[in-house]
């Protein structure tokens, strides 16, 4: 491993950043080098828990045991000690809620993870006559069971003796980001009780202009202030471990996991995009220090925010079920057997033979957030075979990625560049040379596909000075391959307005009282 490019510290030894990713699967430890490589990595997966239909919970103490392995592991495998290490970077799943003991640092109940739907009830009853709108302005986001907000408040009203404890001040609430700094800085022996600014705005309960909490939403939601953590920047030093093989490390970033995935793809300028293709899909745009108001279905979030520099927006566009299509296909219907197939089986034949598959196995999200909607398959004659239907499913998230591009041309008036992609999914180039001639825009993604990862260590490594500033990172950003539209205008708007008329055909399939 070269050490050219190594900053020139006293001790003339190698230095990285270790970077913690807490996913919603996993948890795992990367160490990079100054050049943004990765040196080593070590992963370990958490039980999923499933207490009743659309109930889903994590084990947090679980989750911290195994953080801590795979910081050990990482170390292991780089051969490095915490001598070797700069600063730690948090990233996390985002909206996952968590309520602890100050006093003992247990748990009281599991987590309960951004995909549970559980406060569906709480949060139409929070909209009252108003609807979902009723906190948008001031936070950005619409009334939906994904945030932490609610989640906090149904805690509150259903785990008995929680909500007098909260307001005793004897419980702390925290994203998962906050139970992992908490927990490396010392936890019940004087860990930092924090989040950053961009875990902050997924909650429902700041105020995206003031960068506080806003205390007639938490008087609203009947949140009592006494369990929030303090608001930080994504990049500052929270604390210093204590304890463990990273003893006396500054812990020096959080952020959200797609917006970290934005920083990490160096997507510093108005206007700038990536896309992160997993089990579903995540959409940023950069839109500078002003917050856009998005009219057109999708989230206004922040982007990220370092040290003492003004804040960075992003609008925000979520697809429920990218990936998981194809895992559908392989899983409940056996049409392929491993996800790569996908590609061959549909590259088998020129076109989709007219058939569209918009996959609302979920309901829709951006730029719709329609519950009562279920997947269709539209435009079937007996010419289609499974390779046409293959083909529908890469190009449903071609289309779908298509929409909140639009929506985001709508909303901010900034046209779309480029776009920078990451996930699993871009391994599939048949479906990156679909965005891109659905977008009509070149679709590039970079050497490290880690980009999460990459990107709190990038924050981190900005707060004690490793990079001395984003033009730094952005010389690592390397291009592994890039897309560019072949497809006729023509023919784009004639399917466009197809996928268009399917997606109507989704909604309104399930009825108030089912």
């Amino acid at each position: 491993m070269s050490e050219t490019h190594d900053p020139d510290f006293s001790s003339g030894q190698r230095q990285y950043i270790a970077a913690i990713d807490q996913g919603t699967t996993s948890s795992r430890c990367i160490v990079f080098d100054h050049d943004g490589r990765i040196v080593s990595v070590d992963q370990k997966e958490h039980e999923q828990i499933f207490p009743k239909p659309g109930w889903v919970e994590h084990n947090a103490a679980e989750i911290w045991a195994n953080v801590q392995e795979v910081v050990a592991g990482a170390l292991d495998k780089a051969q490095i000690t915490k001598d070797h290490v700069k600063a730690i970077g948090i990233t996390n799943q985002r909206e996952t809620t968590l309520l602890w003991d100050r006093r003992t640092g247990e748990p009281v109940h599991n987590a309960i993870v951004w995909q549970d739907t559980r406060t569906d009830a709480l949060c139409r009853e929070l909209g009252r006559n108003v609807g979902q709108d009723r906190f948008r302005r001031e936070t950005g986001l619409p009334l939906s069971a994904y945030f932490a907000g609610p989640k906090i408040r149904w805690l509150l009203d259903n785990v008995e003796g929680l909500r007098e404890r909260a307001e005793r001040g004897d419980l702390l609430f925290g994203t998962m980001d906050s139970w992992v700094i908490w927990n490396l800085t010392g936890g019940v022996d004087g860990g930092r009780h924090v989040t950053d600014v961009t875990n902050a705005s997924r909650t429902m309960l700041m105020n995206l202009r003031t960068m506080d909490w806003d205390e007639r939403i938490l008087s609203s939601m009947q949140v009592p202030a006494a369990v929030l953590p303090e608001i930080r920047s994504s990049a500052e030093v929270y604390g210093h471990a204590k304890g463990g093989p990273l003893d006396g490390v500054p812990v020096a970033s959080a952020l959200g996991d797609q917006q970290a995935a934005l920083f990490g793809q160096t997507c510093y300028d108005v206007g700038e995009a990536k896309s992160t293709y997993g089990t579903g899909t995540f959409l940023l745009m950069n839109t500078g220090t002003e917050a856009v108001n998005s009219y057109a279905g999708l989230l206004t979030t922040v982007g990220y925010r370092i040290g003492d520099q003004p804040t960075v927006y992003a609008l925000e566009g979520s697809i429920a079920i990218t990936g998981a299509l194809v895992q559908w296909m392989r899983d409940q219907m056996g049409i392929i057997h491993s996800a790569a197939e996908i590609e061959t089986l549909a590259r088998t034949v020129e076109d989709n033979g007219g058939a569209y598959f918009v996959p609302a196995f979920s309901g829709l999200f951006a730029p719709y957030w329609r519950s009562d909607a279920r997947g269709v398959i539209a435009g079937l004659t007996r010419y289609v075979t499974k390779a046409h239907i293959a083909r529908a499913v890469l190009e449903a998230t071609a289309w779908q990625t298509r929409e909140i591009v639009d929506a985001m041309k709508k909303d901010s008036g900034v046209e779309l560049t480029s776009l920078r992609v990451d996930g699993g999914m871009t391994s599939n180039n048949l479906l990156m040379q679909n965005i891109s001639d659905f977008l009509d825009a070149p679709v590039v993604r970079p050497m490290v596909s880690e980009t999460t990862c990459l990107g709190a260590a990038y924050a981190a490594g900005l707060a004690v000075g490793f990079w001395s500033d984003v033009s730094e990172l952005r010389a690592n950003w390397r291009r592994a391959a890039e897309w560019t539209p072949e497809m006729d205008a023509a023919d784009r708007d004639r399917e466009y307005k197809l996928w268009l008329k399917a997606v109507q055909r989704t909604m309104g399939w399930l009825e108030e009282e089912d």
